[in-house]
């Protein structure tokens, strides 16, 4: 966030599982003088950390509430069963909702795959995911989630297989619309992968700083040339 009596500083929210490391390493190398400040927080919060302007963006998973926010869709993640390492449902490459038989799934209230209706929910719903993976552990049902979810909640009794009848999960970057800043542009040229010299990947103020200099450039080899050209000419006597 920047105000007029603050170095600027560029503040990015992000909910468990997505890794913003790849891009914070490139906003620092590009823009050394602006910190990057990271907070995670939970799924529940992204939006509303961005509406009160708690943060200048989040990477967060869809759907939301996009009134009065961009979103861009970054990627999309594997959806994921965790069950016990030893469960019989490991010996399968990708399970399918008839691989579920008599097996009860977990549906913790902070979940946010975009689910019609989960199939063979149990009747009790954890808060959290981290209560669900307890109970997985425990061999009381199994969890559905995005990979880096499972991944986060990594247990050595724990393992994980893909599955075909759950939605997949799509992270994506969001802000205000009203709050489309220059480091704004900055962060959203990083995650689309521009290269620093990307016009729309640059600074306003270092555009400016570059277009004065550019033309004194071709002033001074238009000036050159001119020069030649003279230096080239016989002379008539």
């Amino acid at each position: 966030m920047t105000s007029q009596d603050a170095a600027p500083t560029f503040r990015l929210a992000y909910v468990p599982g997505v890794t913003p490391g790849k891009w914070s390493r490139v906003w620092h190398a590009r823009l050394p003088d602006v910190p990057l400040i990271l907070d995670q927080v939970t799924a529940a919060d992204a939006v509303a950390v961005v509406r009160d302007r708690g943060a200048d963006a989040a990477l967060l998973r869809l759907p939301i509430d996009r009134t009065g926010l961009h979103a861009i869709p970054l990627y999309t993640e594997t959806t994921v069963l965790v069950v016990p390492k030893h469960h019989e449902l490991t010996a399968a490459t990708e399970v399918s909702e008839a691989d579920l038989a008599d097996t009860v799934l977990l549906h913790p209230h902070d979940d946010t795959l975009d689910w019609a209706e989960p199939p063979r929910v149990a009747a009790h719903r954890p808060d959290t995911t981290t209560d669900a993976v307890e109970l997985v552990a425990a061999g009381v049902g199994l969890l559905v989630v995005p990979q880096s979810i499972a991944r986060l909640h990594h247990r050595r009794d724990l393992t994980y297989r893909p599955v075909t009848f759950a939605p997949e999960s799509r992270v994506a970057l969001t802000w205000l619309e009203d709050e489309t800043t220059d480091l704004m542009e900055q962060f959203i040229g990083i995650v689309r992968g521009r290269t620093v010299n990307s016009t729309r990947g640059r600074p306003r103020a270092q555009e400016k700083r570059s277009q004065p200099a550019a033309r004194k450039a071709e002033t001074s080899r238009s000036a050159s040339r001119g020069r030649g050209a003279r230096r080239g000419r016989p002379r008539h006597r």
